[in-house]
């Protein structure tokens, strides 16, 4: 996994999301089921069924969008690494040294000052 492209790890991690937040999104939706079925009354029952079947298309919009930001992400870095790859890299002369070093503005007014003090 060390030499696997970032965008390959992108896609694997997005489906191991999607795969979890699917089963929770069961357990929770047989859940609302079960307790439809011990409902007593059936204006009960009918209530923990809508909220199963909202609880399941919830689900799977929000695995929808994750899957398509994930989708996103790693065919943006995908190119992002082929434009970096295809673009030349420029390679700058190397400055000479110079001779002399500029004298600072503060060292020429010392030697100012002290030919005006003599």
């Amino acid at each position: 996994m060390a030499d696997a492209d970032l965008d390959v790890v992108i896609r694997q991690l997005a489906r191991q999301q999607h795969t979890g937040l699917m089963t929770r999104a069961k357990e929770r939706r047989d859940r609302f089921n079960g307790l439809a079925a011990k409902a007593k009354s059936k204006e009960t029952g009918d209530r923990f069924k809508m909220m199963a079947k909202a609880t399941m298309e919830q689900a799977t919009a929000a695995a929808r969008r994750l899957q398509m930001s994930a989708d996103n992400v790693a065919d943006s870095y995908a190119r992002a690494m082929r434009v970096a790859a295809s673009t030349p890299v420029v390679v700058k002369a190397e400055k000479k040294p110079a001779k002399e070093k500029p004298v600072k503005k503060a060292a020429k007014a010392k030697k100012a000052k002290a030919k005006k003090a003599k």
